[in-house]
């Protein structure tokens, strides 16, 4: 008898289009909910038929499709560790290759067959790897497909042979087929994802070699030379092998140090090319001027074959949270010229949509020219001999000077003065009117509604990634500032999830600052307090205007931390409250388009200050 279909309650939020605070209430709020048929507290497991049936009743019926059901029943028979390896089997059967007999995947294998007769085997692959790389998000360091297209463009195939030597899900190579490939070579150290690139390659009529086994410990592919090799490699891995291979021979440009994996990696593209091949690496930022690797760096500068450092944006590598680079080397010919020049780039504040299409144009330039210099605020030329120094820093802004500030800087920062300050008149228009009248009602403190379950308070582990992971994290300077969350880590026990509503409280010796969140989905970050309110008994604005209040009586006391808990607060009935929560909400934006105002006043002295000094302005009559 076959096991129940289960889903989480992610599942349900992304299966009905009710988001996941939804869910919560209906759980919360319905008795008749269906309960947990397994998981964890955390992540509990749900019946998918019965949630059908329950929100049928509900009218909100849920139309679950094939391939989504098919889903659901491999996270049913398949554990988190043993999904790849399934993915991998379902497509090896739908390219019509050989599989080990395995009952337990026979009805799986089925289902999957119905669905390929429907939307094709290709497109079906697809679903389920997409599927899979979202539901392992965490684990699964997927270059991003903007990346990805970027790289293999830069790499200028045309109908070469290329390597990727850390290929994962084979995200790269897909966008090296737009270029034609004469060949394609994949090795990545995971058995399953090695296949399920090997597949999604296959499915579009391009066949790949593959090899498994770590690429640094062991070469799939000792013996050969190719023209391009595009990698992605793991970001800051301690144990990739220094101990066993201080002696190899890929190490043509020195030993890379323990903690400098990404320059292993690097070398190791190198030995795989031919003479005049060229190699496209994302590295992370700090490869850029750690002093561990300034000799290698060095090294690279003097041989001719770093040619290009280009900072991308946050959110180009999905090892990192942080603005990765891309290092553009070429193997030398014998009767290369040896180069005087290197492109540095940042192109760190473009808009995504627009990075590939300047790097790509600047890259070309720079190929064409790469002697002139071509300053400006984005790319520069720069002499390989004024990298060889101490330090060898790669870092792309330190050769980038911004030009000197203009008329028409300085007048775009008065235009944007005057709307600040219109924002900041209407601001204070919109103000309530608060009354004199004083009255006397009944009092109760943060404490005691907690104790009654008005509200509940939770905080994230005091130990937890904040700069890297795929989900984004409010930390306790974003509060400070009033800005959108900046962090980035992963989920895990004791994230606490945010959701619109929260009212988030940071460490404070004296006055309290909060925050309301206004969209589900980020993390809190280390330190901070998140009170959650029961929509039906506490507005969560009413809460957050006297934890505001309660604070600025003791500003600037030598008082030991405030606590939120012990805030006393008026008790009256919800209709009562939002008043209250109103007046809040436009005194904090009075507050936050005051501050705007002083910062872009701010930013247009120090232009005006900058443009007489230099020269590039002078006082109009």
């Amino acid at each position: 008898m076959r096991e129940p279909i289960t889903v989480t309650a992610a599942d349900i939020a992304r299966l009905t289009g009710y988001g996941r605070a939804a869910v919560s209430n209906w759980r919360r709020r319905h008795d008749d909910f269906p309960q947990p048929v397994g998981g964890t507290a955390n992540s509990p497991l749900f019946a998918l038929a019965e949630v059908e049936k329950w929100l049928a009743a509900q009218g909100k019926a849920m139309e679950v499709s094939p391939e989504e059901h098919l889903w659901q029943l491999i996270r049913t028979v398949a554990d988190d560790l043993q999904l790849a390896a399934v993915i991998a089997d379902l497509g090896t059967g739908l390219t019509g290759e050989a599989r080990a007999h395995d009952k337990a995947l026979a009805a799986l294998r089925e289902e999957t067959a119905a669905v390929a007769e429907r939307l094709g085997p290709a497109d079906t692959f697809e679903f389920l790897v997409d599927r899979y790389v979202e539901a392992h998000s965490r684990r699964v360091l997927n270059t991003p497909a903007e990346t990805a297209a970027l790289m293999a463009e830069l790499a200028e195939i045309d109908g070469g042979s290329v390597l990727d030597p850390a290929c994962g899900i084979g995200t790269l190579l897909l966008a090296a087929l737009e270029h034609r490939p004469a060949r394609i070579l994949a090795q990545d150290r995971d058995e399953a994802t090695a296949v399920i690139t090997r597949i999604r390659l296959a499915m579009r009529g391009t066949p790949a070699a593959l090899a498994v086994g770590d690429a640094l410990r062991a070469n799939g592919f000792p013996g050969e030379r190719v023209d391009v090799v595009l990698c992605d490699p793991p970001f800051g891995d301690r144990a990739w092998g220094y101990d066993e291979l201080t002696s190899d021979p890929r190490w043509t440009y020195g030993l890379p140090p323990r903690g400098e994996s990404e320059l292993a990696w690097v070398e190791h593209a190198l030995w795989q090319l031919n003479p005049g091949g060229r190699a496209v690496v994302l590295m992370p930022s700090a490869a850029a001027d750690r002093r561990s690797g300034r000799r290698i760096r060095a090294q690279l500068l003097r041989a001719g074959v770093l040619r290009a450092v280009i900072e991308l944006p946050a959110g180009f590598a999905s090892a990192s949270a942080a603005p990765p680079h891309l290092w553009l080397l070429r193997r030398p010919a014998p009767d290369d010229p040896l180069p005087g020049h290197i492109l540095k780039m940042n192109a760190a504040s473009l808009d995504p949509r627009e990075v590939r299409p300047a790097v790509v144009t600047r890259w070309r330039a720079f190929l064409e020219r790469p002697d002139d210099p071509q300053m400006s605020e984005l790319s520069q030329a720069v002499p390989v001999v004024d990298l060889l120094d101490d330090v060898v820093d790669l870092t792309s802004t330190r050769h980038l000077t911004p030009p000197a500030a203009g008329e028409a800087d300085y007048a775009n920062a008065r235009e944007r003065l005057q709307a600040s300050l219109t924002a900041a008149n209407d601001a204070a228009s919109a103000l309530i009117p608060l009354l004199t009248e004083p009255e006397e009602v009944p009092m109760t403190t943060v404490s005691e509604l907690i104790q009654s379950g008005a509200v509940s308070v939770r905080q994230s582990p005091v130990k937890m990634a904040t700069d890297a992971g795929d989900l984004p994290m409010l930390t306790v300077k974003d509060v400070l500032v009033d800005r959108p969350p900046s962090g980035r880590t992963t989920d895990g026990p004791g994230v606490v999830i945010l959701r619109r509503g929260d009212v988030v409280v940071p460490p404070a010796t004296g006055r309290i600052e909060v925050a309301v969140v206004q969209a589900d989905g980020a993390a809190a970050g280390p330190h901070l307090q998140v009170f959650r309110t029961d929509p039906e008994r506490c507005d969560p604005y009413f809460l957050a205007c006297f934890l505001r209040a309660a604070g600025l009586s003791r500003a600037g006391t030598t008082a030991s931390r405030t606590d939120a808990r012990r805030v006393p607060i008026p008790r009256l009935p919800l209709e009562r409250q939002r008043p209250y929560g109103a007046a809040f909400q436009r005194l904090q934006a009075l507050s936050a388009a005051l501050r705007n105002l002083g910062d872009v006043g701010e930013s247009l002295i120090t232009l005006g200050f900058e443009g007489l000094a230099a020269g590039a302005m002078k006082p109009g009559s």
